[in-house]
């Protein structure tokens, strides 16, 4: 998909451009980066991950219940409803827009949009799920993005349960000195949500290239909260927390346990993904029952 995208700047004689990217949206935007850094002017990571286990959604009771709703839904209307929950913040589907939410809004036209596009295919969704999971930014990759000269900006919504933020901002730590982390009061459809302050982080990286804005300069930004809850910051918050050998125990604990859950989680999907696949070949393969004619 790196390769298509650069294929269509040469079709269209494009020699630089600044690229942005929006969820696998921005993977493909990373490894065009590491592809080829000469062509780029600047970056831009809008609800990023890291791909592989970064890809799995945050695991609570809400991302429980949208996981099973979106395996049985079957309709436009079903499938609508699940994306809205996916996709932005309650707070944003309850705001009144003039006589109606924008739940209600937003419900007809995503309706609207899957009935005369038809629902993802099984096979579809597959392949978008295979090419997430074995995404990966390597540390050789990185090295080239950070040494090609050009700024980088990783924007995301911090209530996004599809890619989740603290994956984000390791990817921006990860990219000093030449990214800044833009954390936006949102889901992963913060573009949606706060489209001026999405724009204007745009705005000001195109600037801030323009302009020949060392690397450096880019990422010592002081912090700084917007009356609309947009929080930027070159670098990415860090707690250090002081223990003891117990509290080292706890924490090495912990941190296992995650991992195995991740693992876990990881093990489910590819027996759930392998159910269905074996389901739809045995669909297409059964043999159909054919009634023997009479000849009168």
């Amino acid at each position: 998909m790196a390769r298509d995208a650069l294929a269509l700047m040469d079709h269209l004689g494009w020699k630089k451009a600044h690229v942005f990217g929006h969820s696998m949206g921005a993977m493909i935007s990373c490894k065009l980066a590491a592809m080829a850094p000469h062509r780029l002017s600047s970056l831009a990571l809008l609800n990023v991950t890291g791909g592989g286990m970064e890809c799995f959604p945050k695991v609570d009771a809400q991302m429980l219940s949208l996981a099973f709703r979106f395996l049985r839904a079957r309709t436009p209307e079903q499938r609508a409803l699940v994306d809205l929950e996916t996709h932005y913040t309650k707070e944003y589907l309850d705001e009144e827009v003039e006589s109606c939410t924008r739940r209600a809004i937003l419900y007809k036209e995503y309706v609207k949009g899957i009935s005369s596009s038809g629902m993802q295919s099984n096979c579809g969704f597959e392949g978008q799920i295979n090419a997430c999971w074995t995404h990966k930014v390597t540390t050789k990759e990185l090295d080239t993005i950070r040494a090609a000269g050009f700024l980088v900006s990783v924007i995301h919504g911090r209530h996004d349960i599809i890619a989740q933020v603290c994956h984000a901002r390791r990817l921006a730590q990860r990219l000093l000195p030449v990214a800044r982390m833009v954390d936006l009061h949102g889901a992963h459809l913060v573009s949606h949500e706060r489209p001026q302050e999405v724009n204007n982080a745009l705005m000001d990286l195109i600037k801030a290239t323009k302009s020949a804005t060392a690397p450096h300069e880019w990422s010592s930004q002081p912090e700084n909260t917007s009356e609309t809850g947009a929080l930027i910051s070159a670098r990415p918050v860090t707690l250090a927390i002081r223990t003891g050998e117990a509290g080292n125990a706890a924490v090495a604990a912990y941190n296992l346990l995650a991992k195995l859950q991740l693992s876990f989680l990881y093990v489910i999907g590819l027996i759930v993904m392998a159910f269905e696949h074996m389901r739809n070949i045995v669909r297409v393969t059964k043999p159909v029952r054919v009634a023997a004619i009479e000849s009168s």
